[in-house]
Order: C-alpha cells, then structure tokens, then sequence
C-alpha cells in the first residue's frame, strides 16, 4: 500500500468519484467522465487500475465484473493529502496556511467554530503533554 496519497488532478477526480459512489463498475465511472469529460473508458480503467495499484482502490469481482472501492474511508485518505501538501508544498509548517485562512479564505461561521474548537484542542493537547 502507498505511504501517502502520491495521486495527480485526474486521479484525484476519480478517485473521489469511487469515494462517493462505491461499490461501483468501470463502466459507472467511464459514463460519468464521459460526459463531464470526455474521458474514454480505457483511460478509466488505467486509472482506477492505478490508483489500485497504488493501494487507493481496491476491487471485487461480483459476476464476473470489477467493483471498485475505496482501501481506507475517505476521511483518512483526506488528512493524508493534507499531511502531504503540508510536507511537500509548505516545508512541514502550517504557517503559510494560516496566514492563508487569516487573509483570503472566506470561512463560514460553521467553519470558524470548527476552528476555534480545535485550537482549543490543540491547547489542551499542549498542556497535558
């Protein structure tokens, strides 16, 4: 299995397509990015058979036919990419993207409580070791 997500834009897509729709057939998948696309059906399957490969997908034959699903919930799949974009793109430190929320990001009030809670999280974490 991949050690973190390694996946490019069109991975990524479909991936979070299966994400949302699994168990689910090559062919689901290539009507799909057929039409929001153009995408042909070879293409899907070289990707989901990447993406299993990389240990992001895994299948189930089901009368003779692949479904694809996800190998781990899509929640810790999330903080994996997000483990990676800090490491890769901001050097390990969270700063850049602090900075970012606290100058550019349009946060709704949902998400600002959400925030705030886990500051205070991260407080109490801190505090107790």
């Amino acid at each position: 299995m991949s050690r973190g997500p390694n996946i490019g834009r069109v991975e990524l897509q479909i991936l979070q397509y299966v994400q949302d729709h699994h168990p689910i057939t090559v062919r689901v998948v290539a009507e799909h990015f057929a039409e929001q696309t153009g995408c042909v059906r070879t293409t899907i399957l070289n990707v989901l058979e990447r993406l299993r490969l990389k240990g992001h997908l895994k299948r189930k034959k089901i009368d003779g036919i692949y479904h694809y699903a996800p190998s781990r919930p899509k929640g810790e799949f999330v903080r994996l990419m997000v483990r990676e974009f800090v490491e890769r793109a901001l050097g390990g430190s969270v700063s850049p993207f602090m900075a970012y929320l606290t100058q550019e990001a349009r946060i709704s009030d949902e998400e600002l409580k959400e925030l705030k809670k886990l500051v205070r999280e991260l407080e109490r974490k801190e505090e107790h070791g």
